[in-house]
Parts: structure tokens; C-alpha cells; sequence
């Protein structure tokens, strides 16, 4: 317990309690011993003789030496208080025990203004005194011997108690809210410890947000990077799934038609050339498949080179355009590109030329015969816009938003054939962009077509390969 966080806070705040009622008691201490209640009924006796002299007595300070002796010799027989008069600049000039009593040090008169407590005399002895200015700038001062106190006696002081008192419920209070402030401090970062020894968890919940600011900083960071890891995991588990089930088909395949070669159930030769045509149209779609993640494997690591050169936009437009021109023609599908002069872009031609060539591609799969496919670009501040319109079938809002998720197909249950891909193209043209410090984006809606739009700064970031992200 003494080692958890919650008790070194406690610790740290009862020490520094303590510490501070510690002064504070030394501080009330020293003032008892010096100011014992003795002492402060003196200093009120005292106070109240003055005020009787000065009722009395208006004049007194207008009065010369002479006439001022016999008042204060009165005053002192009849209360008991020595007093003196000093002049402007606190010399002395009339003492009602002057003879009688050891003279009062010279020096200390000097700083009664600044002390005006005890004073001192000839012999030693120490005197309890007020001092008090007259109307002629001369000052009244009137003393009594001081007595000695005994430590008995300032414990028994009316302060003490009270003093005692309100320190020990101070403590106890202090205590008590420390340990409610070190429990709202420590609580939720042993939650936040609690939680990281359970990672990776799938279905780790998010913590709650309590304690200080700073905490539920933290506390927030590690449900976001909770989050993160989780989403990590799923795609993980998804893109393992994703992987199994793509090959498994193109295995299937290739498997069931190798046996039949094998075991001579393709016994003609149109049905052995078939067979091998089948398997080697599947092998190459677990290739290609197979370059595919591989090219994602080194994009994710950040390992992708990117050559950086001038690249002009407009002539990689007409190349794409030109490489798909004889398989447009099969199907009566059209381009048309509006690609007006801009300046050179700096970047990888090939990655970009890929870019391209996926999203035509795309485009291709889905548009019906007929229609047309138009490329477009311009110039918008310090980037390129590239856009790819299909008139196709469009593609469903709810999908829109996981286009660009690996092994996504819109249309889930279209199988086979040469319209089906692994779902990895736009994964792909995705991290190219991006590693070019561009943007990607589809406008899209059930058939009206689509729109794939990439945004690309014509000076991208100086870093050749990938960043993670």
C-alpha cells in the first residue's frame, strides 16, 4: 500500500500539512511566551490608565517640566505605573520614579516607537510599556516591572486551548481531504495502469473521463490509442480473413482442374486445354493479388521508393487513355479528356500513372457500353486536380465511406469473372496519393455514376517513401 501512488500522494499531502500547522504552531508559541495573558492584561491596564490621564489630564502636553512632575508622581502613587515624558526627539524629560527606581536605558527609548513593548533598565530589569504621542509631539510613556511567567502558566493560557483545539481538527480535516484529493488523482490512473495490463483486449471499454484536466488528458489519450489498437486488431483479423478467402477460390479452382488432368477426367484435348487455361487465368489473378499486397506491404512500412521528377499531367492522361483505347473499343466506351496546359508537377510519373490506371480501369468495369468516361484536369492554387467521371452504375452512400478499405468491393456478390478484383486497387491509389501529400475523394450516387477526384500539391512533401500513418 505504502508504494501505490493513492498513499504517496496521502503521504505527500499529510506531511505537507503537518509541516505547515508545525509553523504555524512554533509561531503561535513564540507569540504565547512572549505575550503571555499576563502580559496582555497589562498592556489593557495600561491602556486604560492612559486613556484616564488623557480624560483628565487634556493639556498634558502643553504643560511645561515643572508641572508635569507632580501630575505624574500622582498618577504613579495611585495606580502603580511609572510613567515618562520624552521630548520630539525621545530624550528624556520627566520620570515619576526618577531617584527611585534604576533609569531606563537611553538607547531603548530611542526605538520605542519600533519595539513599544519592553523596555529595559540600569540594572537589568525589564519593563512592560505603551508609549503614547501628545499634542506637542512629546510622548507619554507609562511602564510597569514585568513579570516572570511560568511555562504552566501559558499552557493554561486562554488561547492555548482554542489553539490545540483547532489544530487538531485542522489535522484531521486535512487528512481526510487529502485522501479524497490523492483518491480523485490516483483512482483513475490506476483504471488507466488496470486497462494497459489488459491490452490487447477486442472489446476493451473506454474509461471514463474523472480526476484532474491533466488526467482526463491522459485518460482520453489512452481511450483513443485504445480505439486505434482495436480498429488495428480488427483490420488485421479482417485483412487475414479477406486474404484466406480471396486465394481460397483461385485454389479451388486450380486444385479441382489440376485433378482433373491427373486423374484423366479431362481426357480430350479441348478439356485438358481448358483445364490449363483455367489454372493459369487463376494463377495470375493470385499474382497479380500477390503484388498487390506486397506493393501495400511496403507502403505501410514507409520502404516504397518514389522517384521525384517532373511529371506533366496532361501527356500521362493521354498515355492512360491510349493504353485503354483498344479494350474501350470492344465495349463502344469513349474518352474524353480535358486536359488543358499546366505546369509540371513533381512526383513518381509511374506511381501516378498507376494511380491513373486503377481508377480508369475501375471506371471501365462499371460503365455500360455506349457511354463515355471523361478525364479532366486543372489548376486550383498550388495543386492539380485530376478527376475520373464514369456514367456507371454509381455506388450505394453507405458504401462510400469504406471505398477505399482493403479487400472492399461495393458489390460483395459479384464473384468471379473479369469485373472481379481483390478490392485492394483503391487501397493502393489511396497510399500513392497520400504519399504524395495529396488528397482522394469520390462523388458517388446508385445510377448516376462516379466520380473519383485526386488532389495533388505540385511540390509534395521532400520525403521519398511513405510515412506511416
Amino acid at each position: 500500500m505504502s508504494s501505490s501512488l493513492r498513499a504517496r500522494l496521502w503521504l505527500s499531502y499529510a506531511l505537507l500539512v503537518l509541516s505547515a500547522l508545525t509553523v504555524t504552531a512554533l509561531f503561535i508559541i513564540v507569540y504565547l511566551i512572549r505575550n503571555p495573558f499576563v502580559y496582555r492584561q497589562t498592556f489593557t491596564h495600561l491602556q486604560d490608565i492612559e486613556a484616564i490621564l488623557q480624560t483628565n489630564q487634556p493639556g498634558l502636553g502643553s504643560l511645561p517640566i515643572d508641572s508635569l512632575l507632580p501630575i505624574l508622581k500622582q498618577y504613579d502613587q495611585t495606580y502603580d505605573v511609572r510613567l515618562l515624558i520624552l521630548d520630539k526627539n525621545r530624550q528624556l524629560q520627566a520620570d515619576s520614579r526618577a531617584g527611585s527606581s534604576p533609569a531606563l536605558s537611553q538607547p531603548r527609548l530611542l526605538r520605542i516607537l519600533i519595539l513599544n513593548r519592553v523596555i529595559k533598565d540600569d540594572s537589568g530589569a525589564y519593563w512592560l510599556f505603551i508609549a503614547e504621542k501628545l499634542s506637542d509631539e512629546r510622548w507619554l510613556l507609562l511602564a510597569v516591572p514585568r513579570q516572570k511567567v511560568h511555562l504552566l502558566t501559558i499552557i493554561r493560557d486562554d488561547l492555548f486551548l482554542p489553539f490545540i483545539e483547532a489544530s487538531a481538527l485542522a489535522l484531521i480535516l486535512s487528512l481526510v481531504i487529502a485522501f479524497g484529493v490523492a483518491r480523485w488523482i490516483a483512482d483513475p490512473l490506476q483504471q488507466v495502469v488496470a486497462a494497459s495490463r489488459q491490452m490487447p483486449a477486442r472489446q476493451a471499454a473506454s474509461l471514463p473521463l474523472k480526476g484532474p484536466r491533466e488526467v482526463q488528458t491522459l485518460t482520453r489519450t489512452f481511450n483513443e490509442m485504445t480505439a486505434r489498437v482495436q480498429a488495428s486488431q480488427k483490420s488485421q483479423r479482417d485483412f487475414v480473413a479477406n486474404v484466406s478467402h480471396e486465394l481460397k477460390t483461385p485454389l479451388t479452382s486450380i486444385q479441382g482442374f489440376a485433378q482433373a488432368i491427373l486423374d484423366g477426367t479431362a481426357d480430350t484435348p479441348e478439356a485438358r486445354q481448358q483445364a490449363a487455361r483455367v489454372i493459369h487465368d487463376e494463377a495470375g489473378r493470385m499474382h497479380r493479388m500477390v503484388l498487390d499486397l506486397l506493393d501495400l506491404a511496403r507502403l505501410d512500412a514507409g520502404i516504397a521508393d518514389f522517384q521525384r521528377a517532373p511529371v506533366d499531367i496532361p501527356t500521362l492522361l493521354d498515355s492512360v487513355v491510349e493504353k485503354f483505347t483498344p479494350q474501350a473499343r470492344k465495349t463502344g466506351i469513349s474518352f474524353q479528356v480535358q486536359a488543358p496546359a499546366l505546369p509540371p508537377l513533381i512526383g513518381d510519373g509511374d506511381r501516378l500513372a498507376q494511380v491513373l490506371t486503377n481508377l480508369v480501369d475501375n471506371a471501365m468495369k462499371f460503365t455500360p457500353g455506349g457511354s463515355q468516361i471523361i478525364l479532366s484536369t486543372l489548376q486550383v492554387g498550388n495543386e492539380i486536380e485530376v478527376s475520373v467521371t464514369d456514367s456507371g452504375i454509381g455506388i450505394p452512400s453507405a458504401e462510400i465511406a469504406h471505398i477505399f478499405d482493403r479487400f472492399h468491393q461495393a458489390d460483395p456478390a459479384r464473384k468471379g469473372g473479369e469485373k472481379h478484383g481483390a478490392g485492394l486497387g483503391l487501397a493502393i491509389v489511396k497510399e500513392i496519393v497520400q504519399a504524395h501529400g495529396g488528397t482522394i475523394s469520390v462523388r458517388s450516387a446508385p445510377g448516376e455514376g462516379s466520380t473519383f477526384t485526386v488532389m495533388l500539391p505540385l511540390t509534395p512533401p521532400a520525403d521519398k517513401s511513405v510515412a506511416k500513418r
